[in-house]
């Protein structure tokens, strides 16, 4: 029996500053859920950045999304499956 895996990407804009990413990644790495991919970048001349992680959907990914919201330093979570097509350009991309 084969269990199939979906993912999601969870649009993220947050002030662009140092140590932002770290809040981020280490919301997810206390919990041990995984992140498959990672795209940042900067918007509004550099004031914040938008990243986008490419996540497996799991019963604690609603969680997971309301303790983001919560910190100091995220303005906006979205949940967006249009733009996992990102990830794989960008791993055909790196896999030349």
């Amino acid at each position: 029996m084969s269990s199939q895996i979906t993912r999601t990407v969870l649009d993220v804009t947050v002030s662009n500053h140092a140590g932002v990413m770290s809040h981020v990644c280490g919301l997810f790495s206390r919990r041990a859920f995984n992140v498959e991919a990672i795209l940042c970048l900067p918007l509004n001349g550099g004031e914040v950045s938008r990243i986008w992680l490419l996540v497996n959907e799991d019963d604690r990914l609603e969680q997971m999304i309301r303790q983001m919201r919560k910190l100091q330093d995220v303005h906006d979570v979205r949940v967006s499956s249009e733009h996992i097509g990102v990830f794989s350009q960008l791993g055909t991309v790196m896999n030349r």
